[in-house]
């Protein structure tokens, strides 16, 4: 790649106009409001109230909102049913929309067309075709569960979770949200454990409650996913090929000005993106997906995306949803999108804030309430987050390891890789002051609530500030997990919180029963949970030095690397929570292990032969004819100097020599890598972590430093100060 294309580039991105998104229109011309186009390619409660017949509808309505099985006999009336709403909507194909172990989504599509005796077209849809598909599974990653030679998976309908149209210029598709598991009922994919854990946080949760004395009702894990994300201009990214290979600039030197002033965050949105925004949200309203801020994030061309919480398994399925519409909507845009965790060194990386709750009958159970029974449930309810959390960080730092992730957490921008919890001031007060047996804080100008117990007199809802350095932070009736990957899956995360919850709410229920039952009895349990958990609340600034001494004191893990966290996963103790609480067998954590490592190393990997080919192709070769051209002058200065023409060659001679070690270093680097490879592959990722990371440091500072130092003309690749500035 010459260093024409580059400015063919900086030219093409510099010439693009606006595109004008124009609003839905009725079928009388007249501008619908988002309310008119909410929901239109989903076969939602409402479409499914107009489309199916009243028994029908009932028995599925409960299916979905209290988890009722789904009548075999139903299955027909209801894909009769989505089949002639899909044809209304211009679809020829259905697919078993599914999420694999690979990170993304999947789908094989199936036409609708079918023929009859006379070998004549017909559209079909069965019932049978609706509950259950079978895909190919031997090409999907098991983590060593299977054999490649074993092909047989299955794909099974979540019938929580809406079906939805994905529109395309050239034909629609129905889009079933679906489980996927092997020939022997193994999970093969992130949405099974996801749904198992929904139904061990609400078993755990019914026998806590039973044991608060309320009624034990169905309790649904809530998920809503903030989706940060870069914006590059087409014409950079097909110049980058680090971005276009591993979707993130593995060099690049930094811009004279970055985030340092911190203009982008909230800033006015230019009109160009703007245009992009109001069109996602515009496909997203129509899939049912409720798009609720739009914003400027923190480093430059980053934005952010937050729709309104749903049922967990339903909040991941609307990100999966939102990722995609984001890169399929760029493109229309002359954007491509970047979802990597860190694409670009010496700026904010992107995150996922996981905001997460949990709701029974309609009422949040991490709302404090405006009774003293809902007060009291409230801190059984926290104090059980606080104890799983604290038994448990190890695993929950591993449910959010990954390699583009290691480069985020910590980075002086995100949450640690120090698993704790913020309460915000008020909260850790009370928890303190139940601990300690101590005097309460009461302060009637922070509306607080009474809880009608006598030793605790008030809660807050929302008193405090937030805390950003925080992992895991209450925020008024929720915890946001912070430490999610941008591009990672959030089902997994949700998944080791949903458990880890549910075995703090059992844990609460055995103290409330061993203590005989009671307000007391509960009053006591609270009381132990909180004491045993106190390391893991922490207020303070977890970018902090400070922090990282007074964690290991607390006896908090600390796994910077993605090996280390995923260590976490061979320990028997992990192993036996998950069989505990029926989420995941033995073998089925232990896949999840291996494909992780697995996709650790070739991250790694592919970014090895990424560095070697820039270097070969691209730096090196610049850097040589800047070298030459270089010493070249020079050597005509020193022909002059001999002829008795006075110059100072010294900035020559210095510039020439640092030349020369950069490519030295580059060099050296380069060969080590190859070097390093060899040894990459031991099963763990401990190798890669040890050895090759290294190495690419020390390449990424010898060509960045070249990339100040050689003719900006000669340089092939966009710079930083382009791509990051001009969309």
């Amino acid at each position: 790649m010459s260093a024409s294309v580059r400015q063919q580039a900086l030219i093409t991105a510099n010439s693009r106009s606006v595109r004008v998104i124009g609003r839905p229109l009725g079928p009388d011309g007249r501008t619908l409001t988002v309310t008119e186009t909410y929901g239109k390619n989903t076969f939602g409660l409402a479409t499914m109230a107009d489309k199916l017949p009243k028994p029908t509808f009932k028995r599925v309505k409960a299916v979905i909102e209290d988890g009722a099985r789904l009548e075999r006999a139903d299955a027909d009336a209801i894909a009769h049913a989505v089949k002639e709403w899909a044809l209304e909507h211009g679809c020829t194909h259905f697919t078993h929309w599914f999420q694999p172990m690979t990170g993304s989504t999947a789908e094989k599509h199936d036409a609708f067309l079918s023929t009859d005796m006379d070998n004549e077209g017909i559209e079909r849809f069965s019932g049978d075709a609706l509950l259950q598909s079978e895909p190919d599974a031997s090409s999907f990653p098991s983590g060593g569960m299977r054999a490649t030679f074993e092909a047989r998976g299955y794909t099974a309908w979540d019938p929580g979770s809406p079906i939805f149209i994905m529109e395309n210029p050239n034909g629609n598709t129905l889009c079933i949200p679906s489980a996927f598991v092997s020939y022997t009922g193994e999970a093969l994919d992130k949405k099974t454990p996801l749904l198992r854990s929904m139904q061990a946080v609400d078993a755990a949760s019914r026998t806590l409650l039973e044991a608060l004395g309320q009624e034990p009702t169905r309790t649904v894990a809530t998920l809503g996913c903030e989706q940060e994300y870069f914006l590059i201009d087409r014409a950079y990214w097909a110049a980058r090929p680090d971005l276009a290979i591993n979707g993130r600039t593995v060099i690049g030197a930094a811009p004279p000005k970055g985030q340092s002033l911190d203009d982008h965050y909230f800033g006015a949105i230019t009109p160009r993106v703007q245009a992009f925004m109001q069109e996602v949200e515009q496909e997203l309203y129509k899939l049912g997906v409720p798009a609720k801020t739009r914003h400027n994030e923190v480093a430059p061309s980053q934005f952010e995306l937050a729709p309104i919480f749903a049922a967990a398994n339903v909040g991941s399925d609307h990100n999966q949803i939102i990722m995609e519409t984001l890169r399929r909507v760029a493109l229309r845009h002359d954007y491509k999108v970047a979802l990597a965790e860190k694409p670009f060194a010496g700026l904010n990386g992107s995150g996922k804030h996981a905001n997460w709750s949990l709701s029974t009958n309609g009422e949040n159970l991490l709302e404090p309430g405006a009774n003293p029974s809902e007060n009291l449930r409230f801190l059984a309810v926290l104090s059980s987050v606080l104890i799983g959390v604290f038994r448990y960080n190890g695993l929950l730092r591993a449910s959010v390891a990954s390699y583009g992730n290691d480069f985020r957490l910590g980075a002086n921008e995100a949450p640690p890789a120090i698993m704790s919890v913020f309460l915000g001031d008020l909260l850790s007060s009370i928890c303190d002051a139940i601990a300690s047996d101590a005097d309460l804080p009461t302060n009637p100008e922070q509306a607080m609530i009474e809880l009608g117990v006598s030793s605790i007199p008030f809660v807050a809802k929302d008193s405090t500030d937030r805390n950003r350095t925080s992992p895991v932070a209450f925020t008024g009736n929720k915890f946001e997990f912070r430490a999610v990957g941008s591009q990672q899956n959030p089902a997994w995360p949700v998944t080791v919180l949903n458990t880890i919850v549910a075995e703090g709410m059992n844990q609460l229920t055995t103290w409330i029963a061993e203590a005989g039952g009671g307000k007391d009895a509960v009053f006591a349990a609270i009381k132990k949970a909180i004491q045993e958990s106190n390391a893991i609340r922490f207020e303070g600034d977890g970018y902090a030095d400070a922090w990282v001494t007074e964690a290991e004191g607390r006896g908090l893990t600390n796994h910077k690397k993605t090996p280390d966290a995923l260590d976490e996963l061979k320990d028997d103790r992990i192993v036996s929570l998950f069989g505990k609480h029926n989420v995941l067998t033995p073998a089925e954590v232990t896949s999840r292990y291996n494909v992780h490592v697995e996709q650790y190393i070739s991250a790694i990997e592919i970014e090895s032969d990424c560095y070697k080919m820039l270097v070969d192709e691209m730096i090196l070769p610049a850097a040589l004819e800047a070298r030459t051209a270089t010493a070249g002058a020079f050597m005509a200065a020193k022909e002059l100097e001999e002829l008795g023409v006075s110059i100072d060659t010294s900035a020559d001679e210095a510039r020439l020599m640092a030349l020369a070690g950069g490519i030295a270093s580059v060099q050296s680097a380069r060969v080590a890598l190859d070097e390093a490879l060899s040894h990459i592959h031991d099963g763990t990722g401990h190798k890669g972590k040890e050895t090759i990371l290294p190495i690419f440091d020390a390449l990424r500072a010898g060509i960045d430093g070249l990339e100040g130092l050689v003719d900006d003309e000669l340089w092939p690749l966009p710079k930083y100060r382009e791509m990051l500035f001009l969309v």
